[in-house]
């Protein structure tokens, strides 16, 4: 089950719950209890350097997960720490997963690479290119994929995705144009991340244009379009385009908006068929929270995490 409303955080490890279903942990350990019925549990698969609880290699926890787990049931994976991620990109698991993805019929939730700060900084994290994973999985409902640097998508049909969260310190445009182009007919959440330009994070608003039309995106329904130094441009963007109409949540939150940004939602297209509308972590003056709250009263707005309005604006996550 999708719930539309939590707004994960990029500390969440998905060590216990994923997509529904509880974590179990490659490798299963005999003394942990009974081998979890495959279908029952969302398999994450992490490999370290520094924990020797764990191996050092992912191919280790991969070999073990296609030995000992009845592939054909599982429905969900968590793919966590590759080894040294900070040093080696993600293409390793990309392809092998990509290589059995006949071995994993009912896979339907993806989250790629939950590796939480303690571990890597997410603008740390050597992630590669994904598209082989959309091309392989094509009944594939849920990817969620943290981190940027090396990040790459080329634009793909998709006809089953109905969630796509990217979380970056740094979203590449290549990747945003790419996702803006590609014709994800299914897809009811789009969340992008979108960072700063010292960590590759050099889109910009006019990347999004294919996106607010709508035109590729028939079933959206929540739009998210968070962390952005840009984020006024993005809501200038947002006051015309044609997808809010029939957007039911809208999240600008993260970045760095300012009374600019809130002027251009004021004075744009009618945002009181939203039944949700986040913009916490912002740089509002008062003022304009709470012309806000009185031109939205029956919006749930919120506002929280006021930021000082002084010179230094900020994202709520780069590094």
């Amino acid at each position: 089950m999708i719930d539309y409303r939590h707004q994960p955080s990029h500390h969440e490890r998905y060590d216990q719950e994923y997509a529904g279903l509880p974590v179990a942990h490659v490798l299963w350990e005999e003394e942990d209890g009974p081998h979890p019925e495959a279908g029952a549990a969302a398999w994450r698969l992490h490999a370290s350097v520094w924990d020797d609880d764990v191996p050092s290699f992912i191919d280790e926890v991969l070999n073990w997960f296609f030995d000992h787990v009845d592939t054909t049931q599982v429905t969900a994976v968590v793919v966590g720490n590759w080894g040294e991620c900070t040093d080696i990109d993600s293409q390793i698991v990309v392809q092998r997963l990509s290589a059995e993805a006949a071995r994993l019929p009912a896979l339907r939730s993806l989250f790629f690479g939950a590796i939480p700060p303690e571990e890597a900084e997410i603008s740390w994290i050597q992630q590669s290119d994904l598209t082989m994973l959309l091309e392989a999985f094509p009944r594939l409902e849920r990817l969620e994929v943290r981190g940027g640097e090396g990040l790459a998508l080329r634009p793909v049909r998709h006809e089953s995705l109905r969630v796509l969260r990217i979380e970056t310190g740094g979203l590449p445009s290549t990747v945003v144009r790419s996702v803006a182009v590609s014709d994800l007919p299914a897809l009811e959440l789009l969340e992008l991340w979108f960072g700063v330009n010292g960590y590759g994070g050099d889109a910009t608003a006019a990347d999004l244009a294919p996106i607010m039309s709508g035109d590729r995106l028939p079933a959206l329904h929540h739009l998210r379009l968070q962390n952005a130094e840009f984020q006024d441009d993005i809501a200038a963007a947002v006051a015309g385009a044609p997808i809010v109409a029939r957007l039911e949540s809208l999240n600008l939150s993260m970045g760095v908006l300012t009374d600019t940004g809130a002027e251009s939602l004021l004075s744009g297209q009618p945002l009181t068929h939203l039944r949700r509308l986040s913009l916490n972590h912002h740089f509002l003056s008062d003022a304009l929270m709470t012309r806000l709250t009185d031109a939205l009263p029956d919006v749930e707005l919120i506002l929280t995490n006021q930021r000082k309005n002084d010179e230094w604006r900020y994202v709520a996550v780069s590094e």
